[in-house]
């Protein structure tokens, strides 16, 4: 597994967590992660993702609910909810990674980590966060494919 698809598992497994042990339990996010054997690349890429979706989790919201068609935030599933939030702030917080790659890999947690419809409803919602917030998904000649993970 690539290193940033390894850190995005981990970040998702992670944030998991925090929805029923409250945002307190951000303090054993280090221990979290070195007891997942990862590198130290890895758990440096969970912790900014991690530590970024909670700090801007009041920005990320409003991008979910205004793309979810027909659903609160609320009722939607805590794995894809979760997902979606880490989605958006690579989006709006990491320019640098094409917006195919952070879709596919979103995509690729909800087929992996929720329900058979995971992919399709993740891919929708994020489909339009894209259109709204105005990062175009982009595939040059120097973009990695929507497989890879961006550098």
């Amino acid at each position: 597994m690539r290193p940033r698809t390894r850190a995005r598992e981990l970040a998702l497994q992670y944030l998991f967590s925090l929805d029923f042990q409250g945002p307190e339990a951000l303090d054993g996010l280090e221990a979290f992660l070195k007891s997942s054997g990862a590198s130290r690349t890895v758990r440096e890429f969970s912790t900014l993702l991690v530590r970024g979706v909670i700090e801007h989790q009041a920005d990320i919201d409003p991008h979910i609910r205004g793309a979810a068609e027909n659903w609160a935030l609320e009722r939607i599933a805590k794995v894809d909810r979760n997902i979606l939030r880490l989605a958006v702030f690579e989006l709006s917080y990491a320019p640098s990674t094409p917006a195919t790659v952070v879709i596919d890999e979103a995509v690729e947690l909800g087929k992996r980590y929720s329900t058979a419809q995971s992919g399709a409803f993740v891919n929708g919602v994020l489909d339009r966060i894209v259109e709204r917030i105005g990062r175009k998904p982009r595939k040059t000649a120097g973009d990695p494919s929507p497989n890879q993970n961006a550098p």
